[in-house]
C-alpha cells in the first residue's frame, strides 16, 4: 500500500492531507468506483464539487471504502447561485444529502464570480457554517488576492484554503506569496497540467524523472509539495493512482525545484477568474 500523505494544519483548526484525490470529471459511477479505490490505496483527501455532478457517486463510493468517516477529509464546492448568507448554507446542505454525510471537512467557494458581485455574502455565510460545526474548514477556489482582500476586510474570517490551478506552467507566484502571508494553503487543481499531459511531456520534466528514478508524475507532484503546497490529483487508473500518492520517499535538489518553476509561462496561461465562473 502506497503511504498515507501527511497532514498540514488549517487555520480554523483542522488537519488536512497535503495530497489528495481529485474527481474531476468523473461521473457518478466511476467516482463510486475511483474514490473506494483511492481510499483502500491510502488517499484520504477526496475532493468534488456542485458543479462535478458526481457528489452523489463519490458519497457511495467513501461509505464502500469502509474508512470511519472521521478518518476521511472530504471537500466539495459550490456554484454562484448559490452566492449569499443563507443561500450558501443551502448550498451545504444540499451536498450534504447528495454525498450522504453529516458534516463537511472543507467547502469551498467555487468561482469568485466578482460580475455577479455576490460572493462577500457567500463567504459570511461560510463563516456562519463554520461557527456550526456543520463545516470543519472553509475556503475559497481561484480567488485572487484581490478577491481574498474583499472577504477578509468585509469578515475578518481568513480562509483555510485557497484552491488554484497550479503547476510548473502557471506557478502563481502572486497567489502562493499572498496566501502564506495571511496563512492561507494554497491547494493545487490541474497540478500534472491537465489531460493533455503537457507538463508530464516537458524535456525537463522527463529528464528529472530520469534523474530520480520516478515518473514525470510523480516529479511534478512533488515540485509542489517542496513549494508547501497541497494538492487534489485526479487519476482513475489504479497504478497511477499508486503512483500519484507514493511522493513522499523522496525530495528534489533545490536546483531542480527552481528549474521546474522556471518553466512559468505566467498568469495569463491560467483560467482568468475575473473572467471565468460557474
Amino acid at each position: 500500500m502506497a503511504p498515507t500523505a501527511p497532514t498540514v494544519d488549517l487555520v480554523h483548526g483542522a488537519a488536512m492531507p497535503r495530497l489528495g484525490l481529485g474527481t474531476w470529471p468523473m461521473d457518478d459511477a466511476e467516482a463510486e468506483r475511483v474514490v473506494a479505490e483511492a481510499i483502500g490505496l491510502g488517499y484520504r483527501l477526496v475532493d468534488t464539487a456542485e458543479n462535478y455532478r458526481n457528489e452523489r457517486g463519490v458519497g457511495l463510493g467513501l461509505k464502500a471504502s469502509g474508512v470511519a468517516r472521521e478518518d476521511l477529509f472530504v471537500t466539495t464546492k459550490f456554484n454562484r447561485e448559490w452566492h449569499g448568507v443563507d443561500l450558501a448554507a443551502e448550498a451545504a446542505e444540499r451536498a450534504l444529502d447528495r454525498l450522504g454525510l453529516d458534516y463537511l471537512d472543507l467547502l469551498l467557494i467555487h468561482w469568485p464570480n466578482p460580475d455577479h458581485g455576490k460572493y462577500v455574502e457567500a463567504w459570511q455565510g461560510l463563516a456562519q457554517l463554520l461557527e456550526s460545526g456543520r463545516v470543519k474548514a472553509i475556503g475559497t477556489s481561484n480567488f485572487k488576492p484581490a478577491h481574498l482582500d474583499r472577504i477578509i476586510d468585509a469578515t475578518g474570517v481568513v480562509p483555510d484554503v485557497n484552491q488554484i490551478q497550479l503547476s510548473p506552467f502557471t506557478t502563481r507566484d502572486a497567489s502562493r506569496e499572498y496566501d502564506a502571508a495571511k496563512g492561507i494553503v494554497t491547494q493545487s487543481w490541474s497540478p500534472i497540467g491537465g489531460a493533455g499531459g503537457e507538463v508530464r511531456k516537458d524535456p525537463l520534466v522527463t529528464a528529472l524523472a530520469e534523474k530520480y528514478g520516478r515518473t514525470p508524475g510523480q516529479i511534478v507532484l512533488r515540485w509542489h509539495l517542496e513549494l508547501g503546497l497541497a494538492v487534489a490529483v485526479k487519476s482513475s487508473n489504479a497504478e497511477r493512482l499508486e503512483q500519484n500518492l507514493d511522493v513522499f520517499g523522496f525530495e528534489l535538489d533545490p536546483a531542480d525545484v527552481e528549474a521546474l518553476s522556471g518553466l512559468d509561462r505566467g498568469e495569463a496561461a491560467a483560467a482568468d477568474s475575473d473572467q471565468f465562473g460557474h
